[in-house]
Parts: C-alpha cells; sequence; structure tokens
C-alpha cells in the first residue's frame, strides 16, 4: 500500500472515487470539502495508490484542537477485503497523533449502518450524543 497525502492534482480522482462509494450528498460539495481539507492547517486528505498509480482508497482527517475527526473513508469496491480500509483509518490515526490529538471521531450516517461493524472493529464504539447542527449558508 502507498499511503500518501492528497495533492490538488488528485482531485478529480479522490471525488469520483467519493461518488462511487456513494459517499456525496446533496448537502455538501466535495470540490469544496477536499480543497478545504488540502488547503487547511488542520486538516488533510490522505490517499492510496494501487500498483497501476490509481487512487482507490481515501480518508479526510482534521482536528478543532482537542478531538480528530475522520470523513469520507472510502475503498474502491475492487480493493475492499485487503485490509486498506484499516490501514488508513490508522494513517489518519497516526496523523492526528503525530499534532498531540488523543481521541478520534467520526459520523456515520443513519443509511450507512452497513459500515458500523467495520468500525467498531477497528476499536471505535457508539458514543450516544444528542448532534445538533445549524445551516449557516
Amino acid at each position: 500500500m502507498s499511503i500518501r497525502r492528497a495533492s490538488q492534482a488528485d482531485e478529480s480522482a479522490v471525488i469520483a472515487l467519493w461518488l462511487a462509494c456513494e459517499l456525496v450528498t446533496h448537502y455538501n460539495d466535495p470540490s469544496d470539502d477536499f480543497r478545504f481539507a488540502v488547503c487547511g492547517v488542520c486538516s488533510d486528505v490522505l490517499v492510496n495508490e494501487d500498483e497501476t498509480g490509481q487512487i482507490d482508497g481515501t480518508v479526510m482527517v482534521g482536528h478543532d484542537g482537542h478531538r480528530g475527526w475522520l470523513y469520507y473513508v472510502a475503498t474502491a469496491p475492487q480493493a475492499r477485503g485487503a485490509g486498506l480500509g484499516r490501514t488508513l483509518v490508522q494513517a489518519a490515526e497516526q496523523w492526528l497523533q503525530q499534532r498531540g490529538v488523543v481521541k478520534a471521531q467520526l459520523l456515520v450516517r443513519e443509511m450507512n449502518t452497513k459500515v458500523v461493524a467495520f468500525y467498531e472493529h477497528l476499536g471505535f464504539e457508539i458514543t450516544p450524543r444528542v448532534v445538533m447542527g445549524k445551516w449557516l449558508k
């Protein structure tokens, strides 16, 4: 596996993977999300390239100074089952640890319950919380 930081040139390949993995919603512009994370001081997008140089896995990682967050954990369907998802999550955890962040969190959309067991296997726990939001635009 070849995990590295994404560059601006990776944007279209990364977004194509996010779309193929059904991670994009109508209220999030994946281009904005990608650019914001790649250019941010507290965030990044990590990608994996397969043996042909194609991006087959991603994780967006960032922190708020206290907690780390993982977003857009994606593996191409043909790459699943080989440990790539686990490796991407571990790379994001290392990214956070290098910055002194001691807790990693993620949100799973209500309709994406098939990934809950995957995250539990990696040590994540369901944390009972009320998530509140407000659209600012």
